[in-house]
């Protein structure tokens, strides 16, 4: 390979990542918004929910997926409430990277420790919330 061929496949090499997340993201987010998951037999059952008979905190996530590909923001704080406020951080997130390929200064912080252990607090409280009798219905998929 000659040098001139390299570089330019060395600067355009950081470009790459995020287009193919976003390209890949946008099928998947297709194909979730043309087969309706509501339907049964579209999808595999989720793993947790086939062997243990308890919601994992992912479930109603394809369903929420398509009912927000369509709008519904309201269907799809039914079907699941952490996708609903994940996708918009992960889209934000996906932007930043973007922004940084394209040399914009990167703000880039970690996250505390405290708040890792936070979120991670979050999830299994929202798992054993949507499994039990009293929250269950506000919470399940």
């Amino acid at each position: 390979m000659t040098p001139t061929v390299h570089a330019r496949l060395t600067r355009a090499a950081p470009y790459w990542g995020p287009i193919a997340v976003g390209v890949a993201a946008l099928c998947a987010a297709t194909v979730v918004a043309a087969v309706d998951p509501h339907e049964a037999g579209h999808y595999p059952t989720c793993p947790s929910l086939f062997v243990t008979g308890f919601w994992c905190p992912g479930c109603g996530s394809l369903r929420a997926l398509h009912n927000l590909a369509h709008g519904d923001v309201m269907g799809a704080l039914g079907m699941n409430v952490l996708v609903v406020i994940a996708v918009p951080f992960l889209i934000w997130r996906w932007g930043s990277w973007l922004g940084e390929t394209l040399g914009r200064p990167s703000q880039r912080r970690l996250a505390p420790p405290w708040a890792i252990w936070l979120l991670l607090a979050g999830i299994v409280a929202f798992t054993v919330g949507r499994n039990i009798p009293v929250l269950g219905p506000l919470l399940a998929p």
